[in-house]
């Protein structure tokens, strides 16, 4: 559970620091990239924190996962990758839905302790 913690921890200071680039260091497409992949990598860093805590994790491993495949492929592509690794990019989407759906088909199985 601590590796979860220092891995969503990280992954929060990556996602300002990718989207302060993004506000202040280019434009056009790549600073586009850089926000959504901040702004999803940010939300899914506090939710692995708190999947954490719920002592759920595999969502949290999704969360962290998820949000790595998916907001490191548009850095990528904002840094100059190939555009084809944007087919990548739903790969972590689906992963962040996942651990969404794992934390509420187990909040729905036992309400009265956490996923």
């Amino acid at each position: 559970m601590r590796l979860l913690l220092i891995l969503a921890a990280l992954s929060g200071a990556l996602a300002v620091a990718a989207g302060a680039f993004g506000a202040h260091g280019v434009g056009g497409q790549a600073a586009e990239w850089l926000r959504t992949g901040g702004q999803y990598q940010l939300i899914h860093a506090v939710a692995a924190m708190v999947a954490v805590r719920m002592e759920a994790k595999g969502p949290a491993w999704l969360f962290v996962v998820g949000a790595a495949v998916f907001a490191g492929t548009l850095y990528a592509m904002a840094l100059g990758a190939p555009r084809w690794l944007g087919a990548v990019t739903p790969i972590g989407g689906a992963a962040l839905i996942g651990g969404w759906l794992w934390l509420a088909f187990g909040a729905g199985r036992n309400p009265s302790r956490s996923p």
